[in-house]
């Protein structure tokens, strides 16, 4: 059996990181860690081919070597997904789908044949089972949890590595919380299932051996969702698989507010190789928090949280949303504020949209609220309800919120405030790529003789090299990134 794996395109976004990636000559961010898994737990005998089209165009003849398509995506690559669909059926090629997008919206697509949706781990099985018997079902559905301890090691042997700027591996699915406009606790339940410790060292064994050094995203939607199993088991065999090896990585991952009240914990997590990590702050407004189910951002000196993190070791990149029911008219100036004051400097500030399926979803339909369903990307000036807010007022005070911390002046203001807060790595914990140098001297046409932001570069740039010269390799990749937040803006 001949299985093509396609992952589809991504929009231009924040997330996407298009522009950053250019000063560094990678083509993508991260691989497609869930398709990854999903070819590991075919038959070992299937050849199998991965076409992921942030890097390379999907070609008819792929297409016709293949017995089925096998597509996963997210709500964001909704229309990509369309097109490959179409490409498809017009070769009259056999299409089985899963993932985020097809749990949620599979009805919307008429065309494809199969769908294998909610876990894999579970409803793959079942599928391959009916296949080989010759009488596959339309629908694969389950809501049962599978326990992730026997989910595999993704199969790294089908893309090239060198294409991306970071790998990924994947801990716990789950999240304690119950923000009601979020999807993850509907696709992945409440209670948290975790791998064990040897399964991750496995894990990052495997990136290791193939030779991977660089930065690894652990994706959990929530990484201290289980904080004794963390700091008695996996953090501390992290902290020695590392230093065995030199320390050849280093690690980002999604967490709540709430670690920032352990200090242990966050201490553990720096020696393990953690430099950032991504908070929902959503809003500095106590009644949207209250409004959205947020609970753990509640009754919270949000900014002395931020702090904490930071002065751990721990940059702190935040996510925001402006929408809610309960937003002032002076929400768009408090997150301005608020950002600053953080020195949050990856601040990545969305319009409220209601997934389908979640509990913001099912309100608003109640109240006849709603308009469409969501694209998947909150910063692309669409919102799929009618807010309480006139619209026009949202609009514009979001790209003001935009247009604001994504000016040189603002950003390079908090990035040195960010300098300021944040403790420094122990020097034998850097690792260097040659790319650095190439994208640092890109980074000096750009940004330091071209850009805009010139001035700011130069002067933070000298300011790092003389008072904290260990922070001046974050220094030049946060100027990058804000180069790349800047154009994204400027093509709304």
């Amino acid at each position: 059996m001949k299985i093509l794996l396609v992952y589809p395109e991504y929009p231009e976004t924040f997330w996407s990181f298009k522009y950053a990636l250019k000063f560094i000559s990678k083509k993508a961010s991260l691989p497609p860690l869930g398709l990854l898994t999903v070819a590991a737990l075919l038959p070992k005998e299937w050849e199998k081919k991965l076409v992921d089209m942030t890097l390379i165009e999907l070609i008819d003849r792929d297409i016709k070597w293949a017995d089925y398509i096998f597509i996963s995506a997210m709500s964001i690559q909704k229309e990509s997904v369309k097109k490959i669909v179409d490409k498809c059926k017009k070769l009259g090629a056999k299409i089985v789908a899963g993932g985020p997008l097809f749990t949620s919206e599979y009805e919307d697509f008429k065309e494809i044949d199969y769908f294998v949706l909610n876990e894999a781990e579970i409803t793959l099985p079942s599928f391959l089972k009916d296949l080989e018997e010759g009488h596959p079902k339309h629908l694969y559905t389950s809501d049962q949890w599978v326990d992730i301890k026997n989910t595999p090691i993704p199969l790294w042997e089908l893309v090239d590595l060198n294409k991306y700027a970071t790998m990924c591996i994947q801990y716990s699915r789950g999240c304690p919380f119950n923000c009601e406009f979020c999807d993850v606790t509907l696709l992945f339940g409440h209670k948290m299932r975790l791998k064990i410790k040897d399964q991750i060292l496995a894990e990052l064994d495997s990136l290791y051996s193939r030779g991977w050094r660089g930065g690894v995203f652990i994706v959990d939607d929530n990484f201290i969702g289980n904080k004794r199993e963390l700091k008695n088991e996996v953090l501390p065999a992290i902290i020695d698989w590392m230093e065995e090896r030199k320390h050849p990585f280093s690690f980002t991952t999604q967490a709540s507010i709430n670690l920032s009240d352990d200090e242990e914990l966050m201490q553990l997590m720096v020696r393990a190789g953690f430099g950032s990590v991504f908070v929902g702050i959503e809003t500095p407004n106590e009644e949207s928090l209250a409004e959205c189910n947020k609970l753990q951002n509640k009754n919270r000196d949000l900014i002395a949280c931020v702090k904490r993190m930071q002065k751990s070791g721990l940059i702190v990149n935040g996510g925001f949303i402006v929408g809610f029911d309960n937003d002032p008219p002076l929400i768009f100036e408090r997150i301005i504020e608020f950002i600053q004051k953080s020195g949050i400097v990856s601040a990545m500030v969305g319009l409220l949209n209601a997934p389908r399926g979640t509990k913001l979803y099912q309100k608003l339909v109640k109240e006849n609220r709603l308009l469409q369903e969501a694209s998947g990307d909150n910063t692309d000036l669409s919102i799929n309800f009618i807010p309480k807010m006139k619209y026009k007022t949202l609009i514009d005070g979001y790209k003001k919120v935009l247009s604001t911390i994504y000016s040189p002046k603002y950003y390079y203001a908090r990035l040195l405030t960010l300098l300021k807060n944040t403790k420094p790595l122990q020097k034998n914990k850097y690792q260097f790529h040659l790319y650095y140098l190439t994208g640092f001297f890109k980074s000096i046409w750009h940004l330091g003789i071209v850009g805009k932001e010139r001035t700011y570069y130069w002067k933070l740039f000298f300011w790092s090299l003389f008072r904290r010269p260990q922070l001046l390799p974050m220094v030049i990749t946060y100027a990058v990134y804000g180069f790349h937040f800047r154009k994204i803006y400027e093509n709304y």
